[in-house]
């Protein structure tokens, strides 16, 4: 199957590693010529699209590619992709599957329930109300269509180069303390099963949240991490003190518990990493974190 990906960021470029062999041509777009000519090792045909200018290939690639993933933030003015490409998209013959990738931010905070694909969004900033209507666009562009769009709101993402361990190597770990606050994660395998499995059994116009089964402190993670290395955690820091930026502050100034039963009930991939547990220690015994001896 060829497949087209619109933002070849770090999820999708883990799903194409993952499914290399199971893919035919794989093409998509990013904003580097560096990172284009990096992806070309990959095997991958990266187009430049900077949400204006747009690679004119990108057109005849989406005309034959069957899988279409839709990574690429809205900007403010919709979502790119569509802005440029939705009559291409509408139009191309094989296309038989689309997932947007969204984020759990568009639920809003809870105060710390549990929220599920039932649960109405009511997005807290300008930056989740985008994504909020780029997933109506998307959608919107599926019931046109007759195409089958998944939507697939991602929780905080980790995998390789992107943990609590490799923070503790960098030495920009923080344990910041929030009482009663909680985030849900998802490791970047996981996404790359549950799209697979989307794949195999599409459900147009169905929405689904990515995430692990326990949303956790984020100091815990963080000191969970520490254990693995060997190493002392960073000294807790009071969220009050901790002097965020402000889009770090956004993140804390929401609480919720998301649920990932419908992946389970309805695509049935087995979560690798059901918990930040066992993705952190994967990823230890896989070489990731401090090295022996180095401070945190």
């Amino acid at each position: 199957m060829n497949l087209f990906v619109f933002g070849l960021g770090y999820s999708a470029r883990h799903f194409i590693r993952r499914h290399r062999a199971r893919l035919g041509e794989v093409a998509g777009t990013t904003t580097s010529p560096e990172a284009a000519a990096a992806l070309k090792g990959e095997g991958v045909r990266a187009l430049l699209f900077d949400g204006e200018t747009a690679d004119p290939a990108i057109a005849a690639a989406l005309a034959g590619a069957e899988l279409l993933i839709a990574s690429i933030p809205p900007d403010g003015r919709g979502d790119p992709a569509l802005r440029s490409f939705e009559e291409a998209i509408t139009a191309a013959p094989r296309l038989s599957w689309i997932g947007y990738l969204s984020t759990v931010g568009v639920y809003g905070d809870h105060g710390g329930r549990w929220v599920d694909e039932t649960t109405p969004p009511a997005p807290a900033n300008d930056r989740s109300r985008d994504r909020a209507a780029a997933e109506e666009a998307w959608l919107g562009l599926g019931v046109r269509s007759g195409k089958a769009v998944q939507v697939f709101r991602l929780a905080g993402i980790y995998g390789p180069g992107r943990n609590a361990l490799a923070q503790l190597a960098a030495g920009t770990a923080r344990c910041i303390v929030k009482p009663g606050q909680v985030f849900n994660r998802i490791h970047v395998d996981d996404i790359a099963a549950v799209l697979t499995a989307s794949v195999e059994r599409p459900n147009p116009g169905r929405i689904y949240n990515l995430a692990d089964d326990q949303p956790a402190p984020p100091q815990d993670v963080v000191a969970y991490a520490a254990r693995l290395a060997g190493v002392v955690p960073p000294p807790e820091v009071a969220f009050e003190e901790a002097r965020l930026s402000g889009l770090a502050a956004s993140f804390y100034a929401e609480c919720k518990r998301v649920s990932n039963r419908r992946i389970k009930q309805e695509l049935g991939p087995h979560l690798s990493y059901p918990t930040y547990r066992e993705g952190l220690r994967a990823l230890r015994e896989a070489g990731e974190g401090p090295s022996s001896g180095q401070a945190a």
